[in-house]
Formats: C-alpha cells, sequence, structure tokens
C-alpha cells in the first residue's frame, strides 16, 4: 500500500509538472502572437501615416504646378477639396464623355453642378492651359456664357466646376440622341444670343477672348433654351492693338463637307431645303431665310478680313429677330 500510493503521488506530480510546462509555452506562444499582432497594426498605422503625408505632400505638388497660389486670388472662383467632389465622381453621375474626359453631374452646396474632368492622358501643353481657362473664364460675367463656379487643383489633371445646363449641347438637341424640334424663332434666338455672348468675349472684355473651338456642341442650352458657351479649354488671351483687331471678326470650328455643301448649295442659288433644315423651311418666311443664309457666307469668307465681327453679325441677328417678332 506504501509503496503504492508513493507510485501515485510521483505520477501526479509529473502529470501537473507537464501541464505547467504546457501552459507556459501557451502563454509564451500567447505573449508572441499578441506581440506579433501589434508589430503589424503599429506598423500599418505608420504606414497608413506615411502614405498619407505622402498623398498631402502630392496633392500640395500638384496644387502648386497647376497655379493655385494664383488662382486662390482670383476672384468668383472657388478652389475645391479633392474630397469635396468624391461622392460626385461616381460613374452614376457621368453625363458626358468623350476625348476631353468625363463631365459629372452633382450637388454642391444644394446648388446642381457639371464637373470636368479632363482625360487622365491630357499632354503637357494641354495642361499648361489650365490656368489660362480658369483666368479667362473668372473675368466673364454673361447671360449668355457657362459660369466657372470654382476648380480643383489637388489633381494632377486639374477639375473644373460649372453651373449645370439643364438641356445639354444645341448639337444633341439637333443631331444627337437629345432630339428636340427647334422651330425658327428659338433657332433665330439662340443663333442671336450666342453671337451676343461671343460679341461681349471679343470685344466687351479688358483683353480680347478668342474662343477657338466654337460648334454646336459647345453651345449649352437651359430649360428656357437661352444659349450658353462653353468650353474654354483652347481659348487665348490676346492683348487688344491694332495689328490684332482682325483678329476679333467672326469664327467658326470648320465641319468640313456641312460648310462645303451649305456654301455650294448658296452659289448655286439654291433655297429652303438646299440650305436649312424641312423644320424651318415650312414656315414661309423666305426672306427672314435668305437674310439669314447671307450672313451666315459672309461668316463663312475663308479671307478673315472680309468677314465681318462679332458685335455687327449680334446686331444684324437681333434686328431680323425683332423684325421676325414683330
Amino acid at each position: 500500500m506504501g509503496a503504492s500510493s508513493s507510485g501515485c503521488g510521483t505520477s501526479s506530480s509529473s502529470s501537473t509538472l507537464r501541464q505547467g510546462q504546457g501552459g507556459g509555452g501557451l502563454r509564451v506562444v500567447g505573449k508572441f502572437l499578441r506581440g506579433a499582432i501589434g508589430f503589424l497594426l503599429a506598423m500599418e498605422i505608420a504606414l497608413f501615416h506615411i502614405l498619407l503625408r505622402r498623398e498631402k505632400r502630392r496633392m500640395a505638388e500638384y496644387f502648386e504646378k497647376n497655379g493655385g497660389p494664383i488662382l486662390k486670388e482670383v476672384n468668383n472662383i472657388k478652389i475645391f477639396k479633392k474630397e469635396e467632389l468624391k461622392l460626385i465622381l461616381k460613374s452614376h453621375n457621368i453625363i458626358g464623355k468623350g476625348a476631353f474626359g468625363e463631365v459629372y453631374k452633382g450637388l454642391l452646396n444644394d446648388q446642381e453642378v457639371a464637373v470636368k474632368k479632363p482625360a487622365v492622358n491630357v499632354d503637357a501643353a494641354q495642361k499648361g492651359q489650365f490656368a489660362n481657362e480658369v483666368i479667362i473664364q473668372s473675368r466673364i460675367i454673361h447671360r449668355n456664357i457657362v459660369r466657372l463656379i470654382g476648380c480643383c487643383l489637388e489633381v494632377d489633371v486639374p477639375i473644373l466646376v460649372y453651373e449645370f445646363i439643364s438641356k445639354g449641347s444645341l448639337h444633341d438637341i439637333l443631331h444627337g440622341d437629345n432630339l428636340k424640334p427647334l422651330n425658327l424663332d428659338q433657332r433665330l434666338s439662340i443663333a442671336a444670343e450666342s453671337a451676343e455672348g461671343l460679341a461681349y468675349m471679343h470685344s466687351k472684355t479688358n483683353t480680347t477672348i478668342l474662343h477657338g473651338d466654337v460648334k454646336p456642341a459647345n453651345i449649352l442650352l437651359n430649360d428656357d433654351f437661352v444659349p450658353k458657351i462653353s468650353d474654354f479649354g483652347i481659348s487665348r488671351l490676346i492683348a487688344i492693338d491694332k495689328a490684332q483687331q482682325e483678329k476679333k471678326k467672326a469664327t467658326y470650328s470648320d465641319n468640313g463637307n456641312l460648310i462645303e455643301s451649305f456654301l455650294d448649295a448658296h452659289k448655286k442659288k439654291s433655297k429652303g431645303p438646299e440650305l436649312f433644315d424641312m423644320e424651318i423651311t415650312t414656315t414661309g418666311d423666305q426672306e427672314l431665310l435668305e437674310c439669314l443664309a447671307r450672313i451666315d457666307v459672309e461668316c463663312l469668307e475663308y479671307d478673315v478680313d472680309q468677314r465681318p465681327d462679332m458685335t455687327y453679325v449680334a446686331e444684324r441677328l437681333l434686328l431680323l429677330k425683332r423684325s421676325h417678332d414683330n
């Protein structure tokens, strides 16, 4: 009995010792795991702060490169933070897309806006024109020109924020997916007011502003079909002096075959459908249409010295509109 009891006591002690050794091993493993997890979390936090500082430094560099120190002093232009536009720059908000980049619709401070995000592959020369575009538009306040609200400079290719124009472009309404019938009165008003906007740019600002890409796709219409000229991406500031006054002539964005067909038809003294859409040739006001055709031909003169300036064109169109209204 004594020997047996002694043997059992030895076995129990050995088992307790092994359990103690096992528990100590688990505690060591647990401490190691907690230490490793803590180290990884610390590394992640440190990496996050490094990346955050790097991103802030990159945004500061973009801001500097994109003319931020100059543009933040420009009146009537708001400089937006990248974060402020984050919710708008989602794929479901895209309302326009092309070689120029993408246009998004959204809300900023309860105001509908159109946010223009240029293509990533914009070349260096085009990037250099950004500050020029902002400065140009900050100087323009006119009912027939799209208002630039602000811009974001904390990105490689700066983003522009415009007032939102509800009905889209004249091109889409006449030829695109947003087809809507426009009668002669509406078309005459659009032409006259677009000319007013261009005349203002050419002659009524401190420096002459040439748009350089006037076409139906760059004329937007609001709910009342009031035209607003947009897209100053290739505009140029030109000092007003005698040598450059000739550049204030009527300009157009060449549309190849359409313009050639119109001029050929006019030379042949064609009338009606051969010069204008069927929708407006049935009004019976052939005299008005002939006056419009003559203005068109003058504006399309190959020799710019033979073209009328936009102030003259705007006045003629306004007179035609008033006479037609009466």
